[in-house]
């Protein structure tokens, strides 16, 4: 079982659907980028919309025999066989292996304004969308200290930088000086509200009326794990500069036995391709996994009492 249709859940999906496993999705299409038109830095699907890279891969496993349904998983726990989880609509289902890919939940700061351009004027990650800012006023509103670095990350991409500091509490002189001595603005003064021109963002109004001319706002977002079902099973979870998020190793597997996490939900950095990524090498794992206890029955029906190998990933060259 598969929670989650997003990249990762579905990059999961498809290696396990062509290995000729029974795979069931269970999603709530809640993907973070489903606010977006484009996603940028994809190989092969750069300014695709995400919508429709979900779509595709619902075709993709779907025409491989996995089947997809939606719903949100509200309860998960152990089973016999293995697993067993509960739709919000009372739908339960039972799997040996179960993949956690519920991504994560961006939280943006109470400003007017800003959630209305969520995915449009209002964005987060300059890898994904700093290009299309080139040569733009570009507003950077920070929730940290820390958050100055997505500041120095956008500076290649624009000489109009500014950067809102009020959210991020006392900011410390070094750091203003920093990013004046690299040609930005530090504005000091509290945003009040997002402005628009023909729905689309012209600049930040501040506190005192003053309106910044911005064309593209990066922010800062509180990332929040959709973890329920990992914090159901009990797994392990590790602080991060995000918060306490699932203990992992390099294949996503989890603190519980037979339980892995993938995309945002084991890695709040990961881009789409490292989800995707983060997908397939679970799936590879899990399905190491069955081919070992598989070679082992088969080693024990004929009597064979030799230690079978444990699963370990196979050398591909694609």
């Amino acid at each position: 079982m598969i929670i989650g249709g997003g990249a990762a859940g579905l990059s999961a999906a498809l290696i396990l659907t062509r290995a000729r496993r029974r795979v069931l999705v269970l999603d709530a299409q809640e993907q973070r980028n489903r606010f977006a038109a484009h996603m940028n830095g994809v190989l092969g699907r750069d300014g695709y919309s995400p919508r429709d890279l979900v779509a595709d891969g619902y075709r993709e496993v779907r025409s491989f025999g996995g089947v997809i349904e939606t719903g949100r998983v509200v309860t998960a726990q152990t089973s016999a066989e293995g697993f067993e989880v509960v739709t919000d609509s009372g739908v339960r289902a039972s799997g040996r292996r179960l993949i956690v890919a519920t991504g994560g939940r961006d939280e943006l700061p109470d400003i007017p304004g800003l959630a209305e351009q969520w995915g449009r004027g209002v964005v987060t990650c300059p890898y994904c969308d700093g290009y299309e800012a080139s040569g733009r006023a570009i507003g950077v509103l920070l929730r940290s200290v820390a958050g100055a670095h997505v500041a120095h990350m956008l500076r290649p991409y624009s000489d109009n930088v500014t950067v809102f500091t009020d959210l991020a509490g006392p900011f410390p002189e070094t750091e203003r000086r920093v990013l004046e001595e690299r040609g930005m603005r530090v504005e000091t003064r509290k945003v009040a509200h997002v402005v628009t021109r023909e729905d689309q963002v012209s600049g930040l109004a501040l506190e005192d009326g003053t309106v910044a001319p911005i064309d593209v706002v990066f922010v800062e977002p509180r990332l929040a794990t959709r973890d329920e079902p990992l914090q159901q099973l009990g797994a392990e979870v590790t602080e991060t500069p995000f918060g306490p998020w699932p203990t992992v190793d390099a294949t996503g597997r989890t603190s519980v036995a037979g339980v892995w996490a993938v995309g945002n939900a084991s890695n709040p950095a990961a881009l789409v391709p490292v989800a995707m990524g983060s997908g397939a090498t679970a799936a590879l794992a899990v399905n190491s996994e069955f081919v070992a206890a598989e070679v082992a029955a088969a080693s024990a029906g004929v009597g064979v009492h030799h230690r079978v190998p444990p699963p370990r990933p196979h050398r591909c060259a694609g």
